[in-house]
């Protein structure tokens, strides 16, 4: 078999889609059944992301691989296109990697399993089509797809406010994908051809005003998604409504999704608007590192706790995207995936510790490391690398960040210093609300009336071999990055070379390394 030809990326959306059909036929009372079916599809599709990843990738072509193109409605050059490259590769293994752990977080479930794990499997395949479509029209269809199976995995099987949760979510996210939806198409029909192939938009010469036009529509799109401040609450409620396996994927994926679309259609296709946004992004960036940690730092609800503190962390995103270096537009990517691991880490464990405990407020726990031993070690240790701890994944997109944006070109040096003080101070501010969060709910005396009425077991086995899975490449990338930055460098090199060239001042300059002396040139 020649492996070379084999649909791989298509293979790879259609085959949990393809299985979750098949889920209300199996016969089932009790969902054991199902759950197994589950995973073995979540596992089998996983493989097959890894043997394309392994047989077929090419980390020095900072193009398109893996490429399948079939005709749809030929007469307007709609096709049935993926592909994949550094940009979408590291999340395609992130989300069939989270999306089987968080099958596996779902073993509990007993409500209406059956359409818990076609929801699951539809979803599975729908976040990997986000990531490998490269045609307009398609991207647009998958994005909204992809939003049911979320709308009703809050609004079934959430906490008391689950219908508020579900509906603002839609509300925002189906809202957002309109502009979307008006981009798409304004970009098609541009100029003598009609085409919503993405590599053919991206040769297509649009006017500066177009541009800024086009630009500002995808960014309140993606903005929603990322999120980015003011367009964020959806997403503190949708995690207080969610459970366990549906915190993994929205923190773990879903937010990722928007991230990645701000650079593959912000940035590299509208490099000339970007030139003109960017510092408007380092600043959306800052605030949301800023607020969101001030905010995470004054809520008494966990699960709202760790929304915020998430909504933080991806500011650091929007630094690096917007630092016209391959060392913070590295760091971007590095941060997506750290940040999805961890995460989904984080979520999972506030899930285990609600199902014992039985409450989500701060100020009713206390205590409990005495009796939960494990989950006080593991929720310490992912607390540790949210935090930015040195040896973690996060203290190297951070400082990737850091270090990108400090010897970037493209500001003077004052916008640079205000930058980089605040986002010391949100650095700084994470680990004092992580920190006390732990204290709050481990440390200290029992809560008596707590202890008196929750039965306070530790860990099980399968909720360790979770946080075993999710913390080995949190480390390994932490002590390693090259492990991960090796399968996208020559993708965020080329895309950052785009960029520069569309800044007349940056086009002639070679792009700043790790020197701290980058020359001034003014935003």
């Amino acid at each position: 078999m020649n492996t070379a030809n084999f649909p791989w990326l298509t293979t790879i959306i259609l085959l949990p889609v393809a299985a979750s059909l098949l889920i209300p036929i199996i016969p089932d009372k009790n969902g054991k059944t199902v759950r197994w079916y589950s995973l073995i599809v979540g596992l089998v599709d996983f493989a097959i992301i890894v043997a394309a990843f392994y047989t077929q990738y090419d980390f020095s072509n900072p193009n398109l691989q893996l490429m399948e193109s079939y005709a749809w409605v030929p007469q307007l050059d709609l096709n049935w296109s993926v592909g994949a490259d550094g940009l979408s590769m590291p999340l395609i293994l992130l989300t069939g990697f989270i999306t089987t752990l968080a099958i596996l977080a779902a073993w509990p479930v007993t409500l209406k399993p059956k359409l818990f794990y076609f929801l699951i499997l539809a979803m599975y395949g729908g976040q990997i089509a986000v990531f490998a479509v490269q045609d307009m029209l398609l991207f647009f269809l998958v994005w909204e797809l992809e939003l049911i199976p979320v709308y009703l995995l809050l609004a079934i099987w959430g906490g008391k406010k689950r219908q508020y949760a579900a509906t603002k979510f839609i509300l925002y996210t189906a809202g957002g994908s309109l502009f979307i939806l008006v981009a798409a198409l304004t970009m098609a029909f541009y100029g003598d051809t009609v085409t919503f192939d993405m590599r053919s938009l991206n040769l297509k010469d649009y006017a500066l005003n177009l541009q800024f036009l086009l630009y500002g529509a995808f960014l309140i799109a993606y903005a929603v998604k990322l999120p980015i401040i003011p367009l964020h609450t959806w997403l503190p409620d949708a995690h207080g409504e969610a459970t366990a396996p549906v915190h993994m994927l929205l923190a773990g994926i879903l937010l990722k999704m928007g991230g990645y679309a701000l650079i593959r259609m912000n940035a590299e296709m509208l490099p000339g608007a970007h030139a003109y946004f960017a510092p408007a992004l380092v600043i959306l960036g800052v605030v949301n590192i800023i607020y969101a940690a001030l905010t995470s730092f004054a809520q008494r609800n966990l699960k709202r706790k760790i929304a915020y503190s998430s909504i933080s962390h991806m500011g650091f995103v929007l630094i690096g995207i917007a630092s016209f270096t391959d060392l913070g537009m590295s760091g971007a990517v590095l941060q997506m995936v750290s940040h999805g691991l961890i995460g989904a880490s984080l979520f999972f464990l506030v899930g285990a510790t609600y199902d014992r405990t039985h409450t989500l407020m701060l100020d009713e726990m206390g205590g409990v490391g005495k009796r939960m031993r494990k989950i006080f070690a593991m929720f310490t240790a992912c607390s540790m690398a949210s935090l930015a701890l040195p040896g973690m994944s996060g203290f190297v997109a951070e400082l990737m960040v850091f270090v990108g944006f400090a010897t970037s070109d493209a500001y003077d040096s004052t916008f640079k210093v205000i930058v980089i003080i605040l986002m010391a101070v949100g650095v700084i501010l994470t680990p004092i609300y992580l920190l006390s969060m732990l204290r709050e709910i481990f440390y200290g005396d029992e809560n008596e009336e707590l202890v008196a009425h929750q039965k306070l077991i530790d860990a099980e086995p399968r909720e360790v071999f979770i946080i075993a899975c999710l913390l080995v490449p949190i480390i390994g990338i932490g002590l390693y990055p090259k492990i991960l930055t090796q399968v996208y460098d020559s993708k965020t090199v080329q895309l950052t070379e785009r960029l520069r060239d569309a800044v007349p001042t940056l086009a002639q300059q070679e792009v700043p390394a790790m020197s701290m002396n980058a020359p001034d040139i003014g935003s």
